[in-house]
């Protein structure tokens, strides 16, 4: 190998290994800032999640309190009925939501607040259906009409 081409080859190679080197101090900068980006979002996820807990928190909360109310009025069924059918729907959309957190589950991130998050969504689901079951299903019942005649007398 002549010594011009030696020359120019350590210089390919040189050139190579510059731009191969710059290229990968660049990455790594770029891979951290996605680190970081990502452990930024941590207390911001927990904080949409803690949120999203507490509307549906609250939401059982009022929809546990209409079931004390008494007896209701045709109008006010029909009412009862389409609130039922618009928590069912809700529940459909946050149980698609607490799927798509799967990844995030495995990986043990936001532990708690996920844990607190599907109790919510149980909760909801569990109250709606005790609603539809008062106000549609058990006032057929003779015994449910006498055991509600006896609470209400307590």
């Amino acid at each position: 190998m002549s010594r011009t081409t030696l020359n120019r080859e350590i210089k390919n190679t040189s050139n190579e290994v510059r731009e191969f080197s710059f290229k990968q101090k660049k990455e790594l900068l770029s891979k951290q800032e996605i680190i970081d980006q990502f452990l930024d979002a941590i207390p911001v996820l927990k904080k949409v999640l803690a949120d999203r807990t507490k509307t549906l928190e609250d939401i059982v909360d009022k929809i546990d309190y209409l079931t004390t109310l008494g007896k209701p009025s045709e109008s006010a069924l029909l009412k009862i009925n389409d609130l039922i059918s618009l928590l069912r729907d809700w529940h459909s959309v946050v149980i698609r939501e607490y799927v798509s957190l799967n990844s995030i589950r495995k990986l043990k991130i936001a532990k708690e607040e996920i844990k607190s998050y599907k109790s919510a969504i149980d909760d909801l689901k569990e109250v709606y259906e005790d609603m539809e079951s008062i106000y549609f299903f058990l006032p057929g019942m003779p015994e449910f009409e006498e055991t509600t005649k006896e609470i209400s007398m307590i």
